[in-house]
């Protein structure tokens, strides 16, 4: 009995002893594995100097900015200044340079009061930089904030600054920033030969790319193509930008962004960014999606609109000196109190929306305009909305396109989803 004893407390303390080493390497990882958290905070490719300076180092620069255009709370012409960057030219998107033009607004060329550095309006007549406009930069950096949209215009200054930096052999440095609406893709696409500066590329109205992403399929796609002999003596080659894109850190497609400054004058919050793909539709229509109230892009409605109670009066404003429906009482919906986190989730562009306005229409045949179709990226779709279609049925139409782009776009991703 006391050999059993004996026997049986060896056996214990010599499984204690020969256990013990195993338990400690499974609770303590090997050293060379490290553990790593992503940090909250979103670093856009514009912060990332140690990536691109010597690439501009020694070079004549020019700069496709805006008032989004920062590091942090800091201008990027500023700090790039600061470094000692040469930076000779300016070259300003739609809203011009400080971003408080009205949406379509006419903006000349002229020198930044601050710097003096000349500054190029690129909108208008003259979005496409020229020979003239180059001729004394080596080197362009493109930074400014879109918001995922096919609408939003920026896409259209990318692509003519990709198509003159191809003509003119420019370099082409693109510094990313996360995309507000890149969580999702949905929207109808433009049919043939439907392009204008609010449609210039075949992708669904809302394109899940972030601007270094798009700036990529466009050189892939070769979407830069110039058939005229003037400008490309070469017509039927392929054009491609030299391109280089400065990727942001800690950022994939899954993470919602708010933007720390309003991309433009009439997108002031994360509500308007979500609920401009919804609104835009608007653009194209008699109803006012809220230009011209301290709720741009949050609320719709107009005059004569029938059986809502809620109403609201546009007038001018700062980035709205004409807004539609100027002075007038509209009668619509606010959907400024909808939760961000409903609009996060739902993935999906809301049709019910333009729909139910259509509906509620008192003249129905004067509520659409021309510039529908010209968003829309033909005339299908209003004339799916004026035969009665169901969003549901509409959305039908949509899949074939919109799978066969999403194979395409992952081509030129560089976050994951």
């Amino acid at each position: 009995m006391a050999f059993k004893k004996y026997f049986f407390y060896t056996l214990c303390a010599w499984l204690i002893i020969s256990v013990k080493p195993v338990l400690s390497q499974v609770a303590k990882p090997p050293k060379s594995i490290k553990i790593q958290v992503p940090p909250s905070t979103i670093i856009p490719g514009a912060a990332r100097t140690d990536i691109y300076l010597e690439l501009i180092k020694d070079k004549r620069v020019g700069l496709v900015i805006n008032q989004s255009s920062t590091i942090n709370v800091t201008p990027l012409l500023d700090t790039l200044l600061r470094l000692k960057i040469n930076v000779v030219k300016i070259l300003a998107p739609e809203h011009g340079f400080r971003g408080t033009a009205d949406a379509g607004e006419s903006i000349a060329n002229g020198l930044d009061t601050k710097t003096k550095i000349p500054i190029v309006s690129l909108y208008g007549d003259h979005k496409q930089p020229s020979k003239q406009d180059l001729s004394n930069i080596d080197v362009l950096v493109f930074d400014l904030q879109d918001v995922g949209v096919r609408f939003y215009t920026y896409v259209g200054t990318l692509h003519y600054v990709m198509l003159a930096a191809a003509l003119n052999n420019k370099e082409l440095i693109v510094l990313d920033r996360p995309n507000p609406n890149g969580f999702y893709v949905d929207g109808p696409l433009p049919e043939k030969n439907n392009h204008s500066f609010v449609c210039m590329h075949p992708v669904p109205v809302v394109h899940g790319l972030t601007i270094a992403e798009y700036a990529q399929m466009i050189n892939g796609e070769h979407w830069i193509e110039e058939n005229d002999p003037k400008l490309n003596p070469n017509v039927g080659d392929p054009l491609y930008c030299n391109l280089t894109v400065v990727p942001c850190k800690f950022y994939n497609h899954t993470r919602h962004y708010t933007l720390p400054i309003k991309p433009s004058p009439n997108l002031p919050n994360s509500t308007s960014i979500y609920l401009y793909p919804q609104l835009c539709w608007f653009e194209g229509t008699v109803v006012s999606l809220g230009r011209g109230t301290d709720k741009p892009f949050q609320q719709f409605g107009h005059p004569k609109l029938q059986n809502y109670s809620y109403s609201f009066i546009p007038k001018p404003t700062a980035g709205a000196k004409n807004p539609p429906c100027n002075g007038e009482k509209c009668f619509g919906r606010d959907l400024s109190e909808i939760p961000l986190q409903e609009l996060e989730n739902t993935k999906l562009i809301n049709l019910s929306y333009l729909l139910e306005a259509y509906k509620n229409s008192s003249d129905k045949s004067h509520f659409f305009n021309p510039f529908f179709s010209v968003l829309a990226g033909g005339k299908t779709l209003q004339e799916q909305i004026e035969k009665g279609m169901t969003e549901s049925e509409i959305r039908k139409t949509w899949e074939p396109a919109l799978a066969a782009f999403k194979i395409m776009r992952k081509r030129y991703l560089l976050y994951p989803e």
